[in-house]
């Protein structure tokens, strides 16, 4: 049984708690606002962490974690910034972390749909991309992780254009994500849309079962590429 411990007991948190003993996995101890001591405290064998915090948060949550020998699956976007000095921390302590913006199956699907459409749109000059995507009214980071995890997709396979990113915040939305090519007579759109919340944190359990045992820094493309290995 693949033992975790959750950082941060908010609504995804939660969800993973409660999803956990489908995948396999027991809850080795939970860290919240209430007890951020509970980050260094000692839960027995602990096999992965996943971290469902803030952006500013993990900065200083993934260096304790890698300092304890502990495996991270990071949830939390917005801390990018800091990731060329976390991947040096994981790489020093012989760790593995997966970090992803978004753990839905369909969505990582999605995005090498994104891939495919910028290389086949992105000769004709006459057609303009854009990327728009909606969340919830408390989602703090605008455009989300995914819009520019899509973005970056489009511009890696060589799209050559200028690509319009919009973001709305409005009521509970769980996410919806739309990439479109506007032509003079013609549009062309492609969106995924989540359903429930629950798509993030079953993603998050296989992604922590998978990382068991790995050392070094994956996306959710390792994962998915990986045939179960």
């Amino acid at each position: 049984m693949t033992r975790l411990l959750l950082v941060g007991h908010g609504r995804m948190g939660r969800l993973v708690e409660s999803l956990a003993p489908e995948y396999g996995c027991e809850i080795a101890g939970v860290v919240t606002d209430e007890n951020p001591a509970a980050l260094g405290a000692d839960h027995g064998r602990v096999d992965v962490a996943i971290d469902f915090t803030l952006p500013e948060a993990v900065p200083s949550n993934l260096p304790l974690l890698a300092g304890r020998g502990i495996n991270v699956v990071i949830g939390t976007t917005g801390w990018q910034a800091h990731e060329p000095a976390l991947r040096d921390v994981v790489t020093r302590a012989g760790t593995g972390v997966l970090a992803a913006a978004n753990f839905s199956l369909g969505m990582n699907l999605f995005a090498l749909l994104a891939e495919e459409s910028a290389r086949r749109f992105g000769p004709h000059a006459g057609f303009g991309a854009w990327i728009h995507e909606l969340h919830h009214a408390a989602k703090k980071d605008a455009p989300s992780g995914t819009a520019l995890m899509l973005l970056n997709a489009m511009q890696q396979a060589g799209y050559p254009h200028h690509v319009d990113v919009a973001a709305t915040r409005a009521g509970s939305i769980p996410g919806t994500h739309t990439i479109g090519f506007d032509g003079p007579s013609e549009t062309v759109t492609l969106t995924h849309t989540v359903r429930d919340r629950g798509v993030f944190a079953r993603g998050a359990l296989e992604a922590a079962r998978w990382l068991v045992g790995r050392r070094g820094w994956f996306s959710m493309r390792d994962f998915l590429t990986s045939s179960g290995d």
